[in-house]
């Protein structure tokens, strides 16, 4: 048959694929979701993704990609002009949970956060402003918890200066750790503080001692890391700690452009009901007013509101100032870089072509075409286990995505074939049911007729206020899918002195026990040398022609074995003896 020869687009919606191919959209829909893409109709894939898939198929076509027009792309990060003016120091707040990162927040800032936190950790990346000596800090939240590991490596990119919160009575942790590498990454500035340090258990000496090992060795030590004592109860050491941040900031000469459009990075977005998509930005260069026109990488929208972290209006936010806008026509992603554009006309082209970009890079599926590559190829050896997530804002969700896909082994295929910031909808329990997933949702509400719409379908859904909660019950629940695992433990070995009787399954023998114990029901590995020549059990165990319950290293004994068929033993053939179990594995 001749090959037949197919020009695509670079990204093409399902249906049309369907078309041009001459196949049945279930056929091809079916094809996408065998490989763990929930695609419909109208969804759009990318032309590797529909090369892949053509090839599954095993349809005799030849595709060949259209040469598309040059885009139209978001302007570069610029470089400082000449006449750059010095900004408030950007401090992300890191370190391990519930070493008091927000407490210290709250002494500084007058504020009570931690309190409004599910489990008293902080889940979101949350930006806040004060004032000392005069002088502006921008400090960022960081979550604490290990799930939230994107989140906090976007606080240190965004950050000039990190604080690395370690408890006096605790010492260095996993997250601290964590933290620190983050901050290294991001070549940004260190500084320890040392909080807790008004409780009994208190050690600070040890705590400088955790930290030398990991290459911060305080000033008083002849390092060149600076590390302050301080009390988020009691407010001892605050001050110098501010002043701390003060004199880093100095010596770094940090400085932005005041003039030009506003440009940054959005730290956080979620929609709200009467006010649609909420964005937190922090604004690196120029001025951010209301009515501007602004696009976040594939979003776009005019300025409505802007306030600060207090939600009081703002008039404008400068270089180093977090605002909260409202005004986006749709959900700007985590760590998008923002820009300001004169005019609307101008910031719909380049926000449309930064979308049709990303569906040209993923597919529109969450999936780029090397993953479903890998995916093909593990598909056979693997078992899939669907999730649908909804979260609350857009750093959550990416953060409880990744900590699912980590949970991925060589048994278990993790796909999330859905996800998206808002409540569980009907949409998202059909969708389960069809595709026997399990809904996850994050800060977000099940409404009543959802939820019987769920129990009718028999569609778990199960939702979370701390993110490490959510993360444990899908690790038990994907630790039930794994087969157990098989722990085999020697007790003896005997070599084998004499054989009494051979019958088709049964063999009668009588050794002597080399090491460990003999005892009945126990497995048996006959050897030769290094060949292994058969498994069996025992099924009795003699001594001096008495029946006995165990035999020791040194002893001789008689044997009778159970086998599936006949062995044929000899003199000299060792025994090894062993007990198999099969135990639950944990993710």
């Amino acid at each position: 048959m001749e090959q037949k020869h197919i020009t695509l687009p670079g990204v093409i919606t399902v249906g049309d694929l369907a078309t041009k191919l001459d196949i049945p959209i279930a056929k091809l829909i079916g094809e996408l979701f065998k490989n763990g893409i929930v695609a419909t109709v109208n969804q759009a894939i990318d032309f590797e993704t529909a090369q892949i898939i053509v090839d599954e198929l095993k349809l005799e076509v030849e595709l060949e990609q259209e040469q598309e027009e040059p885009k139209i792309v978001a302007r570069q990060i610029r470089e400082l002009a000449d006449d750059a003016e010095g900004r408030p120091p950007i401090v992300a707040v890191m370190g391990h949970v519930d070493h008091g990162k927000t407490s210290l927040l709250d002494a500084i800032l007058g504020l009570k956060v931690v309190t409004g936190e599910a489990g008293g950790i902080t889940q979101h990346i949350s930006a806040y402003q004060t004032t000392h000596q005069d002088r502006a800090i921008t400090f960022l939240d960081t979550p604490g918890h290990e799930a939230f590991s994107a989140l906090r490596q976007h606080g240190a990119a965004l950050t000039d200066v990190v604080i690395i919160v370690v408890a006096a009575d605790d010492g260095v942790k996993p997250q601290t750790i964590e933290a620190i590498k983050f901050a290294q990454a991001a070549n940004a500035k260190m500084i320890v503080a040392i909080n807790k340090i008004d409780k009994p258990a208190a050690d600070v000496n040890r705590t400088k001692q955790q930290l030398s090992e990991h290459n911060l060795l305080t000033e008083e030590w002849g390092g060149d890391t600076v590390m302050v004592e301080v009390s988020a109860k009691t407010g001892d050491g605050i001050d110098k700690l501010l002043d701390m941040i003060l004199l880093v900031a100095d010596i770094e000469e940090l400085k932005a452009d005041v003039s030009g459009e506003a440009e940054g990075l959005v730290i956080e977005s979620h929609m709200e009901t009467g006010r649609g998509p909420v964005v937190s930005l922090l604004v690196e260069h120029g001025f951010l007013t209301a009515g501007q026109f602004i696009v976040a990488g594939g979003a776009q929208g005019k300025v409505r509101t802007l306030t600060d972290f207090k939600d009081e209006r703002l008039a404008k936010a400068g270089p180093s100032t977090p605002a909260t806008v409202t005004g986006f026509k749709e959900l700007p992603e985590f760590g998008d870089r923002f820009t300001v554009f004169k005019n609307e006309k101008e910031a719909r082209a380049v926000a449309a072509a930064e979308h049709q970009s990303r569906k040209s890079s993923t597919g529109n599926m969450n999936m780029t075409s090397t993953e479903l590559l890998t995916r093909i190829s593990k598909s056979a050896k693997q078992q899939p286990v669907n999730f649908i997530v909804r979260a609350d804002v857009q750093g959550s969700l990416t953060s409880v995505i990744d900590s699912l896909r980590l949970i991925e082994n060589e048994e278990l295929d993790i796909r999330v074939i859905s996800s998206g910031v808002g409540s569980i909808s009907e949409n998202d329990v059909r969708m389960a049911a069809g595709s026997q997933a399990i809904i996850y949702g994050f800060n977000v509400t099940l409404p009543p007729t959802v939820k019987r719409l769920a129990a009718r379908e028999k569609v778990s859904v199960r939702i979370f206020k701390v993110i490490y909660e959510l993360i444990d019950d899908a690790r038990d629940t994907l630790s039930a899918l794994l087969s157990p695992e098989i722990i085999e433990s020697e007790v003896g070995t005997l070599e084998i002195k004499g054989i009494f009787r051979v019958m088709r399954d049964t063999v009668i023998c009588g050794g002597k026990v080399l090491s460990g114990k003999v005892t009945p029901n126990l497995l048996v590995r006959a050897k030769r040398g290094e060949e292994v020549l058969a498994e069996v059990e025992i099924q009795s165990l003699q001594r001096e022609q008495q029946e006995v319950k165990e035999v020791f290293e040194g002893d001789m004994c008689g044997l009778q074995l159970k086998t599936k068929s006949k062995l044929q033993l000899e003199e000299g053939d060792i025994l090894e003896f062993f007990t198999r179990e099969a135990k639950a594995r944990i993710l």
